[in-house]
C-alpha cells in the first residue's frame, strides 16, 4: 500500500511513469509570465512521460533508487561497525535501530523521507525477499529429521500456539491493519525475515511492517540479556537451555547470541530447533496467500454484483500466487543444502550475503518507523509484544521439559 503521510514519497512502489517527481521539482504546468517563454530542458528529477521509451523509463527508475541505496549502504556499514564493537548484539538489530534514528535525525530526516524513500522502500521489500531465499541454505532436511519426531512436534506446537494466540490477542485489543498478523508471524517463526515474507503476500502497509519489525527486534534483543539469567533458576541444563532459546527467540542471530553463553552444546541445539521453526515459514506464507486470495475473491464477487446491479461489467481483483516465487526459492535452497554438495566456502559467502541483504532491508524498514504515530498505539503494541513473549517462552519451556 502506498504511504501518503508526512514522511513523504510512495514507498510501496517504484517511482517513475506518471507518479510524480521528487520534492523541490518545479511545477512544469505553471504558465510562464513572459511574452516568449523559453523551453528549458527538464530537470533530472522530473517525471518521465508514460510514452517515453522503456529504456528511458527504466533508467529513470534506477536513478530514483540510487539515493536510497547509498543511504542504505551507509546504514549497513555503520551497523557492521557497531556489531564489531559490540559482538553480543546482532548486526541486524543495529540495522533496525540505525534506520529508526536516520528517520528522525534532523540532518538525515529530509533525505530519508524524500529522495531516499524509493530506494529504502525497495530494499525493505525486494532485498528482504532475496535474504529469505538465502536463509534456506542454513537448513538441511537431515538436520530437521535428526531432532526426532517429539522435538518436531514440540516446535510445531510452539509455533501454532504463539501465532494464533498473538494474532487473536492483537485483534482483541484493536491494533490497526495487519499488525496482529505480522507481529504473530515474527514471534512464532523467525522475526523480521518472517514479517517481510508474510507482508509480501498480504500487501501490508509499510507502517504496519515497520512497527512490527521494531517491536519484534526490540523483544528479541532483550531476550539476549534476559534468557541466560533464567537458565539456572529454571533448572535447565545446557542442551535444554539451547532448545529453549531456539524455540522462543525470534531471529537466528539473536538465538546464536543468547545460546552461546551456555557453551557449544547449547548453541548446537538452539540452532537446530530454530531452523526447524524457519522451515515452517513456507507453509505459513502459503496459508496467508490462500487466505488473501479467498478474501479478495469474495470482495471482487461482491463488487461485481454491485456493478452488475448498476449496469456495469465488474472487474477482477488481482490474486497473489498460492506459493510466492521467493518461497519457492527458499525451498529450493533447502533442497540444495540437503544434497551436502555445497563447499563450506560457498555456504559462508551465502551466509554473509544473506546477512548484508537483510541488514539493508531492515535499515529500510526501520527508516519507515514514525515514532509520533507509533506512540499513539505504543501501549497496545507493547502489551501485545509482552504477552506474545510470555506465550512463546512459556510454551517453549513446557515443550522442552516434555521432550528431554
Amino acid at each position: 500500500m502506498a504511504l501518503t503521510d508526512e514522511r513523504g514519497g510512495s514507498p510501496g512502489g517504484l517511482p517513475g511513469g506518471s507518479r510524480g517527481g521528487s520534492p523541490g521539482a518545479p511545477d512544469l504546468g505553471t504558465p510562464v509570465q513572459a511574452p516568449a517563454p523559453v523551453q528549458a530542458p527538464a530537470p533530472a528529477s522530473a517525471p518521465v512521460p508514460a510514452t517515453a521509451p522503456p529504456a528511458r523509463r527504466r533508467a529513470a527508475r534506477i536513478r530514483a533508487l540510487l539515493p536510497g541505496f547509498g543511504l542504505g549502504g551507509l546504514g549497513v556499514g555503520a551497523a557492521w561497525a557497531a556489531h564489531l564493537a559490540l559482538p553480543g548484539v546482532p548486526m541486524l538489530t543495529f540495522a533496525v535501530v540505525l534506520g529508526i534514528l536516520a528517520a528522525h535525525l534532523p540532518g538525515a530526516r529530509g533525505l530519508v523521507r524524500g529522495a531516499g524513500r524509493a530506494g529504502l522502500s525497495f530494499a525493505g521489500k525486494r532485498l528482504m525477499r532475496l535474504g529469505v531465499v538465502l536463509l534456506g541454505l542454513k537448513l538441511s532436511l537431515d538436520d530437521v529429521l535428526g531432532l526426532g519426531w517429539a522435538s518436531v512436534a514440540m516446535v510445531c506446537a510452539v509455533v501454532a500456539a504463539t501465532f494464533f494466540g498473538t494474532w487473536w490477542l492483537g485483534r482483541r485489543i484493536g491494533l490497526r491493519g495487519d499488525q496482529p498478523l505480522l507481529i504473530a508471524t515474527g514471534y512464532s517463526i523467525c522475526g523480521a525475515s518472517a514479517i517481510g515474507a508474510v507482508s509480501e503476500v498480504s500487501d501490508s502497509d509499510e507502517r504496519d511492517v515497520a512497527t512490527s519489525v521494531a517491536l519484534v527486534t526490540l523483544c528479541g534483543t532483550l531476550a539476549i540479556a534476559v534468557l541466560p539469567l533464567l537458565q539456572h533458576p529454571l533448572g535447565l541444563g545446557d542442551a535444554q537451555f539451547g532448545r529453549w532459546v531456539g524455540a522462543s527467540v525470534h531471529d537466528v542471530g539473536q538465538v546464536v547470541a543468547a545460546a552461546q553463553t551456555a557453551g557449544p552444546s547449547a548453541l548446537g541445539e538452539a540452532v537446530l530447533v530454530k531452523l526447524m521453526r524457519v522451515a515452517l515459514l513456507a507453509p505459513l506464507v502459503a496459508a496467508v496467500a490462500v487466505s488473501v486470495r479467498a478474501r479478495r475473491a469474495r470482495a471482487a464477487q461482491a463488487a461485481q454484483e454491485q456493478d452488475e446491479d448498476a449496469g456495469g461489467r465488474g472487474g477482477r481483483a488481482r490474486r497473489p500466487p498460492l506459493v510466492p516465487l521467493f518461497v519457492l526459492g527458499f525451498l529450493a535452497m533447502v533442497a540444495l543444502r540437503s544434497t551436502d554438495r555445497l563447499p563450506s566456502a560457498a555456504l559462508d559467502t551465502a551466509a554473509t550475503t544473506q546477512e548484508l541483504l537483510l541488514a539493508a532491508a531492515l535499515f529500510g524498514l526501520g527508516s519507515a518507523v514514525h515514532l509520533p504515530s507509533l506512540a499513539r498505539t505504543g501501549g497496545r503494541v507493547a502489551a501485545l509484544g509482552l504477552c506474545a513473549w510470555v506465550v512463546v517462552a512459556g510454551v517453549g519451556y513446557g515443550g522442552v521439559l516434555l521432550t528431554t
